[in-house]
């Protein structure tokens, strides 16, 4: 295992219902720095679609920022999407959360139709390009289906989900907690996590194999 590979990890927000799952991003992160990886978190710097209220589940009046907002994950250690190389990184993470279709893509909205942010398709058309690995989490992989053609991902069992992707031109393989899709010849890793009913134990679980997949890649 060579503990020197390096994961951009990319973040929608703060707050699974407008940015990204904080418990996925965290133990994505717990994951690659167990596993002897390292990281850097990166956002796209754009406005929110809109913000929700945690605790009641409803819309706020008020706009808050992307990065601004996933720099909360990142303890302020986060650079704007922009600065994103991919001949810095062995490898990319997407981890889930509404604000990968609301904010990186309007899957939310518009389904199999959707659009994806044009710094998100820059990135992930790189690292295909280059041959390095790409891994997603629970909504997450809808992007890599939405941008690269014929990939085989997974987000769980959801049959609305999973049909948009297969309209996308991916191919949809139903998994459940803790298991992971890898399609080799892309190089790509996905997990369900709380696309399912799912404990943060089995989220752990989830990322954790993403990650050692990718670990154990010759890159």
């Amino acid at each position: 295992m060579n503990s020197k590979k390096k994961f951009a990890v990319i973040l929608a927000g703060s707050g699974v219902y407008d940015g990204s799952e904080i418990h996925e991003a965290t133990l994505a992160l717990y994951a690659i720095s167990k596993n002897g990886g390292e990281y850097q978190i990166f956002a796209p710097n754009i406005d929110q679609h809109h913000v929700v209220n945690h605790l009641t589940g409803e819309e706020m009046a008020e706009t808050r920022n992307v990065l601004v907002e996933a720099a909360r994950i990142a303890r302020g250690n986060i650079k704007d999407l922009k600065e994103f190389k991919a001949g810095d990184f062995d490898a990319i993470l997407f981890p889930g959360g509404f604000g990968v279709a609301k904010n990186l893509c309007s899957l939310a909205f518009d389904g199999a139709d959707c659009n994806v942010d044009s710094g998100i398709e820059n990135v992930l058309r790189e690292m295909h390009k280059a041959a390095k690995p790409i891994a997603a989490l629970c909504i997450a992989p809808a992007l890599i289906a939405k941008v690269i053609s014929n990939v085989e991902v997974t987000i769980g069992q959801d049959a609305g989900t999973a049909e948009a992707i297969t309209q996308m031109g991916a191919i949809h393989v139903n998994t459940n907690h803790g298991e992971i899709v890898f399609d080799k010849e892309n190089k790509i890793v996905t997990t369900p996590c709380y696309m399912l009913d799912a404990t943060i134990a089995q989220i752990g679980e989830g990322a954790e194999k993403v990650v050692k997949t990718i670990m154990a890649l010759s890159i």
